[in-house]
Formats: structure tokens, C-alpha cells, sequence
């Protein structure tokens, strides 16, 4: 391991580097001095670190959280991020939001104190100009690579003292060149636009000048040459329980049962909970105490529909080290369960979602890389993971209760990693469903809400100010050409009622489940 101390600008102290001295790289840029160390030290793990956070380096610790070659991690105790929350105008991913509390996933990594192995930056191959911004090297190069397969995450555990605090020194020039060179063009003309009508800012100069930067996006890097092998180890019984939830789909989830019975890993335990809302009903799946099955099923019959509430019902039953969420139309094949205990070993992640395409379906996504959501139908989460963890009922029968589940997950520190193989077919099956349809709360009101309250909740639970703004100016344009309201000011007068009921009725969802 190899510490570099800097002041913000240049290099005043490294540690264990051969071969480099202080003053021919005192005048270097950070950036430069980093690579310089990884291709004199291309098997080291390299830290950097702003020299007021010396003593607070939890330099003992390091190791363990760099648990392998494709792990990149960074803190900054301030609450000010180096771009600033406006980058919430343009991005509207979780990775914009921090929680600082615990290891989050976000490609804003900071100069303040940070690791990567050297690898990764060999890995460049001088792909990402090397900035004499420190701050804005290291937020190019982790929003750059994220997608290739970069894990970068912002972890409080580097530091042993947080009390320190730098401000950060960004400008609205940084800012839009950000976007320029990050995302489509595009959006520097939304950022500038939503900078005016929530901030009463028109920074027009840094506006022009971001347009004259290039794009990185068809960035030339492949980290596929990095081996990834964790340290961790998160596996000790590779027991596994499965939930289900099912409703109406009595042949789809016979196939399921028969998959998971063919399995070379097989499960503890399937809990199914079936779904009936009308009253004096009976269960229809005969087949599972009419057949001998290789693992044990625990059947809950309810008359209450729901996907939260049952998934809920489950998962309160489970008892092994691993929990499979599963659905009741998935097809697999017999290698699954023992192909993804060896993925997350192979990447020490507690918590993992696969590649989940319906037939036909071309595979958008072929790396290991964090997921910005999270699938109940397809994910393998420890259980231990699970404390305090449920599915809101705020989100019953509407959108967004998976993603909220994902959210919960990430704020106890536990990231969200994307398999691509081993891969689950989903056959959306289409029969199933409500035999009747739930009435909401608001379907009486005289201006339906709009986005749906639920959406609206997940916006007031999880996102920033601005990306939630954010949200409001695209949705304004999205729903004007859907509508019939052709006028601009009695649609605008119209929209913003609509989203006043959503507001109010997300709110009303929040707190009757906080009770």
C-alpha cells in the first residue's frame, strides 16, 4: 500500500513509494503523480489523502475494505459534494444522493481521502486526461467506469476522525463542463433551465462555455483483464431460503417449484404465500401436498392481496443464511442457485440481483457493475442483511415498492450488485393479478394526482431537492403532449394541482405508515 499525502494542489508526503522523490513531483499535477506511482507499483493498493486528515487515516483498515482489484473508494466529511447538489438537475440516480452515514454507492469521489488499486489506473491507458483538478480526475474517471464494472462507493470508515471539515471549492463553470463531458448535450440545457426556475440563477457564460468541451462518454476502457477475487468472506452454510409470492398462476409456479427441484444446489425451504381477496376461498395449489418435493414448503394461504404485505409474510419465515426472492413466473436452469453463490464470493457482496430479460429480450447490461434499483422477483440477499428491512406498505398497489426495498438495503450500507449471468428468465405471465381491483385512496378525487402518489413517495423518501424538481420540469413536458389541454397556462395551472394532490397524498401515505 502506498499513501499519497497532498494539499489540495500538489504532493507534500508519500509513503512506502520507491523510487519516487518529492521534488520532481512536487510541481506534478495529483493526478499525474498517482498514475506515475501505479505504473512503478502496478500490484499496490494506492491511497491518497488531504494532509489535515493524516492522523485521522484509518490506515489499518484499508486492506480489508479494498477487498478486491475492482473496488474504488473515497470520503468527504463535508456536506458540500465538489460539484454540488445542482448535479441533481441533470441525474436523477441514486448515486447523486449520499448517505454519508455508511458505504454508499456514488461515482462522486472526492480528493479528500480515497483508495484504488493500481490496476485500475493502468487500466486507463491515458483513455481520461488526468486533470490538474484532483477532485474532478477522480469524479470523471469513477463516473466513467462505473459502468464497465468500477465498484465505487464512498465510505466513512477511511477515516477514524470526521470532525474535519474542507469546503468545497467548485464553481457553475466546473459544474456544466461536468455535464458537458459526462452526459448527452442535452441535459446542459435542462440544468440551466432548472438553475432558473428553482434557484432564480441564469449562469449563462458557464452555460456557453460548457459547449465547447468534448464528450467522454465512448470512453475506450475495458477493466476485463482485472482479475476480481474478494477477500471476504460472506458465504459459511450456502443455505438458502426462497419466497414466493403468487396469485392466480397455479401452472406457472408448479414450473418454478420443478426448477428449483432439479437444482444442484438445492434450497432449505420455499415459503409461498398465495393470494385469494375473495372471501371463502381456497388455496388451488393441490400439487403441493399431492407430490414429494426435495426441500420443504411453508404455505401461507391470505385473503389479503398484496405484494408487499406477502412478501413481508415470507420473508418474517425465513431461516437460512441466504433469501431468494423469487416470482412465480421465473424459469432457470439447474446451475442457478450453486452459479450464484460462486459469483458472491467471487465478489464479497451481500446482496446481489440478476439479469432478468423476458424472451427475445436482447441483454442491455454485461457487466458485474451496482444496480441503481432492485428486483424482488430475482435478488439473493443474506438474511442477516435483513434486520429492520421490510417492504413498505405504503407502496401497496402501487410503484416503486422494490426500488424503495433497495433503498432500505443501501441505507445500512449493503450495495446492490448486478449479475449478468447467471441469468432468469422472466416469462411475465398473463394471467394472474387482482381478481379485484383495489380502490385507492385518491380515485374519488375531482384532479387525480399525477405522478402517482407512490412515485411521489419515493421521491420524498429517497431523492434530493433538486433531482425531485428535477422530476417535476421533465414530467411537465412529458405529460403536456399526452394530454388534452393544449392551452400552455391553463395546463401549467392544471399540472401544478396535479402534483399538489400527488404531494398530499404521498404525504398522507408516509405518515399513516409511520404510525
Amino acid at each position: 500500500m502506498i499513501i499519497l499525502y497532498h494539499n489540495g494542489e500538489t504532493v507534500v508526503d508519500l509513503a512506502n513509494a520507491k523510487a519516487l522523490g518529492i521534488e520532481e513531483i512536487s510541481r506534478k499535477a495529483i493526478a499525474s503523480v498517482l498514475v506515475e506511482i501505479a505504473i512503478k507499483h502496478p500490484e499496490e493498493i494506492l491511497v491518497w489523502c488531504h494532509q489535515s486528515f493524516k492522523e485521522a487515516l484509518n490506515i489499518s483498515e484499508i486492506e480489508k475494505f479494498v477487498h478486491h482489484k475492482k473496488v474504488a473508494l473515497s470520503y468527504n466529511p463535508s456536506n458540500n459534494p465538489f460539484l454540488d447538489s445542482a448535479v441533481g438537475y441533470i441525474d436523477a440516480s441514486l448515486f447523486v444522493h449520499i448517505n454519508k452515514a455508511v458505504s454508499f454507492p456514488t461515482w462522486q469521489m472526492s480528493s479528500m481521502v480515497g483508495c484504488v488499486h493500481a490496476e485500475v489506473l493502468l487500466a486507463l491507458n491515458d483513455a481520461i486526461p488526468l486533470d490538474s483538478n484532483f477532485d474532478y480526475f477522480l469524479c470523471s474517471l469513477a463516473k466513467l467506469l462505473m459502468p464497465k464494472g468500477l465498484l465505487c462507493y464512498s465510505e466513512p470508515r477511511l477515516l477514524n476522525n470526521r470532525t474535519k471539515n474542507i469546503p468545497a471549492k467548485t464553481s457553475q463553470y466546473t459544474l456544466f463542463r461536468f455535464v458537458k463531458q459526462h452526459y448527452r448535450t442535452r441535459w446542459v440545457f435542462l440544468l440551466l433551465l432548472n438553475l432558473f426556475l428553482y434557484e432564480r440563477k441564469l449562469p449563462l457564460l458557464p452555460f456557453l462555455f460548457s459547449l465547447f468541451y468534448k464528450n467522454r462518454s465512448k470512453l475506450n476502457v475495458n477493466l476485463d483483464a482485472i482479475k476480481v477475487q474478494s477477500t471476504k468472506k460472506v458465504i459459511d452454510k450456502a443455505t438458502v431460503d426462497v419466497i414466493i409470492q403468487t396469485i392466480g398462476r397455479k401452472n406457472y409456479l408448479y414450473d418454478v417449484l420443478k426448477d428449483f427441484s432439479k437444482q444442484t444446489h438445492l434450497p432449505n425451504k420455499i415459503v409461498i404465500v398465495e393470494q385469494n381477496p375473495i372471501a371463502g376461498s381456497k388455496s388451488e395449489l393441490d400439487y403441493l401436498t399431492q407430490e414429494k418435493w426435495p426441500f420443504e414448503i411453508q404455505h401461507i394461504f391470505t385473503h389479503q392481496a398484496g405484494a408487499c404485505n406477502a412478501r413481508n409474510l415470507a420473508l418474517n419465515e425465513t431461516q437460512s443464511e441466504w433469501v431468494f426472492l423469487a416470482d412465480d413466473d421465473n424459469r432457470f436452469e439447474a446451475t442457478l442457485l450453486s452459479d450464484i453463490f460462486s459469483k458472491i464470493q467471487q465478489y464479497g457482496n451481500l446482496v446481489v440481483t440478476t439479469s432478468y430479460p423476458q424472451k427475445k429480450e436482447i441483454k442491455k447490461y454485461t457487466k458485474v457493475i451496482q444496480w441503481p434499483t432492485f428486483g424482488a422477483g430475482n435478488s439473493f440477499v443474506r438474511r442477516d442483511v435483513l434486520t429492520g428491512v421490510k417492504f413498505n406498505p405504503a407502496f401497496e398497489f402501487g410503484y416503486g415498492e422494490d426500488g424503495d426495498f433497495g433503498m432500505q438495503l443501501r441505507n445500512s450500507g449493503h450495495d446492490i450488485l448486478y449479475l449478468p449471468e447467471p441469468e432468469i428468465l422472466h416469462l411475465k405471465a398473463p394471467v394472474g393479478g387482482f381478481r379485484t381491483q383495489p380502490v385507492l385512496r385518491w380515485h374519488n378525487d375531482s384532479i387525480q394526482p399525477k405522478p402517482s402518489p407512490t412515485v411521489m413517495l419515493y421521491n420524498l423518501l429517497h431523492n434530493s431537492s433538486e433531482q425531485t424538481n428535477s422530476y417535476k420540469t421533465t414530467l411537465f413536458f412529458k405529460y403536456y403532449r399526452l394530454q388534452s389541454i393544449k392551452n400552455p397556462v391553463r395546463y401549467y395551472i392544471h399540472f401544478q394541482k396535479q402534483w399538489q394532490r400527488s404531494v398530499f397524498w404521498a404525504n398522507e401515505l408516509k405518515q399513516q405508515n409511520e404510525v
